[in-house]
């Protein structure tokens, strides 16, 4: 173990006159030494060579010692820092470490591109090229923050702080005119980039400690059952509209996610614990397992595709076609349905939630399950907007209440 000499002391300038003189510290370092400026100074008549530290009791005095005191506690950090990495021991790395020339610079947007190339480099691997396009649109705005707020293209990580977060939330919704909930989203991309920072240790302090997103979820549309219903019992004279309804359907009654119901094959539907068929697969989007017990509108909708020829030969459940197109289909569907709402299979996710499970008093934990969610926060956004079942309960307890069962 390498040992070291920290000497604090005052140097007199050319033509000193008199007056404060500054104090500068000396490391040396196996003979080899280095002079700082610390950047204070002090009368040499209150100075004690000797401790090398200013001698008094005023308050000034006494700030000035507790200053030195610190600078030693640092310097002492600095070596020990030096010796549980192993580095050698001199008087520059001692310097360097103390002043913090050891510390590569990082920079917020080059960090944000080398994780983008990460999460390129992953698709298909954990990753969706939906996914890589949110942090893609990310690194856009923030660029187009930086340029506008500081008139640059990057900036240090050490300069993050809560004003750049809520500068940088505003400039989302006021220049941009983005969604509080859209905001949020970006925010969190710039979070992620943050805590990698945080655990790589280099940043010393959180910048999103006192930041809190304001923002609401937005109220999810979903199917009642009257209208699911008419769009399931329609008879459609082109069979390209029929199919497509058969899929949503299937959706609405299952809770898979378009990605999830294009890659579902045959092999994934097996015979539960219970002897009925389940669907037993994993989702695309958090690469979470899936299990769900098929109700007989799902199972009919199977039935009818046993004997297409796309199915069999690729071993698929379903004839989906491209999700641009299917949504395209999904309108018209709609409109002779006499359903007046925009179709979209994340709105057969939100209906296979509420109307089919929810509201038929299934368990949120089930539900939850069922859906594939990582988190049972995800799955109560949908518990929240079923007035109807509240409704409900709520019926059935007056009833107690008139009937004197309590």
């Amino acid at each position: 173990m390498s040992n070291f000499h920290l000497l604090f002391y005052i140097r007199k300038q050319k033509n000193y006159k008199g007056g404060a003189m500054p104090i500068y510290m000396r490391i040396t370092v196996s003979g080899k030494r280095a002079d700082i400026s610390i950047g204070r100074d002090c009368d040499p008549i209150k100075w004690n060579n000797h401790a090398g530290r200013a001698i008094g009791t005023k308050e000034e005095i006494k700030a000035l010692n507790n200053y030195l005191d610190s600078l030693q506690a640092k310097l002492r950090n600095a070596h020990q820092v030096l010796i549980d990495t192993n580095q050698q021991v001199t008087t520059e790395s001692l310097q360097n470490q103390f002043t913090g020339k050891n510390q590569k610079s990082r920079f917020l947007m080059a960090l944000f591109k080398e994780h983008n190339a990460k999460v390129k480099a992953l698709i298909g691997n954990g990753f969706e090229p939906n996914t890589l396009k949110g942090y893609n649109t990310s690194v856009k705005h923030l660029t187009g923050f930086l340029q506008e707020k500081y008139g640059k293209t990057d900036i240090e990580i050490s300069q993050l702080n809560h004003s750049f977060i809520t500068d940088f939330d505003f400039y989302l919704k006021a220049n941009c005119k983005i969604t509080g909930v859209s905001a949020a989203k970006y925010i969190k991309h710039l979070k992620k980039i943050v805590n990698h920072c945080l655990a790589n240790g280099w940043l010393k302090q959180n910048p999103f400690i006192n930041f809190k997103s304001t923002a609401k979820a937005k109220e999810r549309t979903y199917l009642t059952q009257q209208e699911l219903d008419a769009i399931t019992n329609k008879k459609f004279v082109v069979d390209r509209l029929s199919q497509v309804r058969d899929v949503f359907v299937f959706c609405c009654y299952t809770g898979l996610s378009y990605a999830d119901v294009k890659k579902l094959t045959r092999n994934e539907i097996g015979t539960g614990m219970d002897g009925d068929k389940w669907i037993f697969t994993s989702r695309q989007k958090t690469d979470t397992s899936s299990r769900i017990p098929l109700l007989p509108v799902a199972l009919e909708m199977l039935e009818r595709y046993q004997d297409h020829p796309q199915c069999e030969n690729k071993g698929l459940v379903l004839p989906v076609l491209s999700n641009q197109k299917m949504n395209a289909y999904l309108k018209e569907i709609a409109d002779l349905s006499n359903v007046f709402k925009h179709l979209t299979f994340h709105l057969a996710r939100h209906t296979f939630a509420t109307t089919v499970t929810l509201s038929n008093n299934v368990p949120i934990e089930t539900v939850s399950k069922m859906l594939g969610h990582t988190n049972i926060k995800t799955t109560q956004h949908y518990a929240k907007i079923l007035d109807m079942k509240v409704s409900k309960d709520m019926a059935l307890l007056k009833e107690k209440y008139k009937a004197g069962a309590f």
